[in-house]
């Protein structure tokens, strides 16, 4: 009988701890979506009720469509965050195994430089990183966006992947490598089913930030044709009057992706994060 059978009060205390996060991460969310079908005065007078006969609004989701490229703004979101996830996974993956699978000489001052990602922020470089840009012809473009990302998101992953690939069998890979098969083979089909759940893990904790983040589209890609759904909302937001119809609509709307994305890995995420809370 295994550990987690013994001792089920760690498991219902992470469960428990999971369900209480989430409801208080998502009451924001609810606030957001009843104040985007709301009259403008609704949403000042009652932020809290939920919209009725004489509140109920569409105005701030037809100025949304209305005004603005919406569907091309989330189009650039998709994408910028699709490949920086799919990257960040890749090379974040690839190199936790062989620091976590090999030794070799500064094998722990490699995983120490990496780790320094985690502690220091990528936007201290933004000046930096914008001369970059210039340099190789990738100012307002998304593969600049999509680079950035990818460097952002790759030191929590390798530290993340990193612990979970050192608890793979290691029976498991060295009877692989007897039946012939190659570190990629291995790496591909043996390795990374097993940490599905902690590369859920990552995919959640890095595509939020990318999803929102307004900075780095509007130092690197501010161009209408690479404005990404965040900076494309700021259209609302103006510096004496702000459309908050429009913008609580657009923000609605921004959250799907977000919300479908937990939906799938739910399970996988919980696996994840509770898998610490159980051994």
């Amino acid at each position: 009988m295994n550990k987690a059978r013994r001792n089920p009060l760690n498991l219902f205390a992470a469960h428990a701890i999971l369900l209480t996060w989430t409801v208080v991460a998502l009451f924001p969310v609810f606030v957001i979506l009843i104040n985007s079908f709301k009259t403008r005065k609704a949403i000042f007078r009652e932020p809290l009720a939920l919209p009725d006969a004489d509140s109920f609004s569409l105005i701030g989701y037809q100025t949304v469509l209305r005004q603005g490229d919406f569907f091309g703004y989330f189009q650039n979101s998709m994408i910028v965050t699709v490949a920086s996830l799919f990257f960040i996974l890749l090379f974040g993956a690839m190199a936790a195994f062989a620091l976590s699978e090999y030794r070799f000489r500064g094998n722990t001052l490699m995983g120490l430089y990496l780790a320094l990602g985690i502690m220091i922020p990528i936007r201290i470089g933004t000046v930096a990183i914008l001369e970059m840009m210039v340099a190789l012809d990738l100012v307002n473009t998304l593969a600049a966006l999509i680079l950035v990302y990818t460097a952002q998101g790759l030191p929590l992953a390798v530290f993340i992947l990193s612990e979970f690939m050192r608890g793979v069998s290691d029976d498991l890979k060295n009877a692989g490598r007897i039946d012939g098969l190659s570190e990629y083979v291995i790496f591909f089909r043996l390795v990374l089913p097993l940490v599905r759940p902690a590369m859920a893990t990552v995919a959640v904790f890095n595509m939020i930030p990318i999803w929102n983040d307004l900075w780095f589209p509007l130092i690197l890609a501010p161009a209408e044709e690479t404005k990404t759904l965040t900076l494309g909302s700021q259209v609302f937001i103006g510096q004496f009057v702000t459309d908050w119809n429009a913008v609580l609509s657009a923000l609605s709307m921004a959250i799907l992706p977000a919300l479908i994305l937990y939906v799938i890995f739910s399970r996988q995420l919980i696996r994840g994060i509770t898998s610490g809370a159980v051994k």
